[in-house]
């Protein structure tokens, strides 16, 4: 046994930085060292949330928070009732970072800055001994047992250098090589399909409508293999297709059925949530009998953006 305990922690993003954070609380004798493999850890907090970075949900009941899962979401049930977007609050909160909830439920800090939330994980990190390690990657891990009978991680650094750990953890996100040292420990690997995409869409109506943006649509999807999809939210026009939330959403829930389709489906957008085409043809019909003598460019129904409408 180590005089010292090593816990090693590989990757230095959010995972990892809380991850290192709470075993140092709670294991306050041990050395803590987060490897890092690129030279800016955190990179991914300062770009998320348009660099403002969406910190969390403003969603407390575990039930209705794993529904925003699309793959995972009998796992983290049990998970969420130890630790949930409350507990994350009050955590940061406690550090000194005040946040606040926008109207979609998205939790920012009041400063709108991911820098925000980066400092506050390294300087609670660095203070509580917790080493970081940059331009570390590491090669290859291997369970190995001490002189004094233990069983360790030996971890082989890029360089050739070995180091060795009492507990290791894995944090290096959706890289494969977090994937290839996982596997190398002995873990299943499922292999990853991409996710949280926008969709290329062919199609003259979208023609000199890029940058429109919606509040409330309702998307229905349905792939070539047959299986269909729905989802509701903000949606934006693009040169190339169509984005926004409500399509990143669909395309996660769908991400498997889309990769087996070959990306080919049929797209349906309900401009008008809560109508069905006739029921949006009278409403349009009755919009024209009370302006008829107004152009249809002066007059806009069901708060639709101008450009659209006209």
């Amino acid at each position: 046994m180590q005089e010292t305990p090593r816990i090693a922690i590989i990757g230095g993003g959010a995972a990892g930085f809380f991850a290192a954070i709470t075993a140092a609380e709670k294991n306050p004798a041990a050395e803590i060292l987060i490897y890092e493999s690129t030279r800016k850890p955190l990179a991914k907090v300062l770009i998320s949330g348009g660099g403002r970075c969406n910190v969390t949900n403003h969603c407390f009941d575990p039930g209705e928070l794993v529904k925003n899962y699309p793959r995972g979401h009998k796992e983290l049930l049990g998970p969420f009732h130890h630790f949930q977007p409350r507990d994350t609050i009050a955590w940061f909160e406690k550090h000194g970072v005040r946040l606040k909830v926008e109207s979609d439920n998205r939790v920012f800090p009041v400063t709108d800055s991911a820098g925000t939330i980066a400092d506050c994980l390294t300087r609670t990190a660095l203070s509580l001994g917790v080493k970081i390690k940059v331009g570390t990657a590491i090669r290859k891990i291997a369970r190995v047992v001490s002189r004094s009978g233990n069983s360790e991680f030996e971890i082989e650094l890029q360089d050739g250098q070995t180091e060795r750990a009492l507990w290791l953890l894995l944090a290096t996100g959706g890289g494969t090589s977090g994937h290839r040292l996982a596997q190398s420990l002995g873990h299943t690997i499922v292999p990853p399909v991409p996710s949280l995409f926008t969709f290329k869409i062919s199609d003259p109506r979208l023609k000199n409508l890029s940058g429109v943006a919606f509040d409330n649509i309702h998307l229905f999807l349905k792939s070539e293999n047959g299986r269909a999809i729905e989802q509701s939210g903000s949606l934006l026009i693009t040169h190339w297709g169509l984005s926004g939330p409500a399509v990143l959403k669909l395309s996660a829930w769908g991400a498997r059925t889309l990769h087996e389709s070959r990306y080919r489906a049929e797209l349906t957008v309900n401009f008008l949530p809560g109508h069905t085409a006739a029921s949006g043809y009278e409403t349009l019909l009755g919009h024209k009998s009370e302006h008829p003598r107004k152009l249809i460019k002066n007059t806009r129904e069901a708060n639709l953006p101008a450009r659209y409408w006209e």
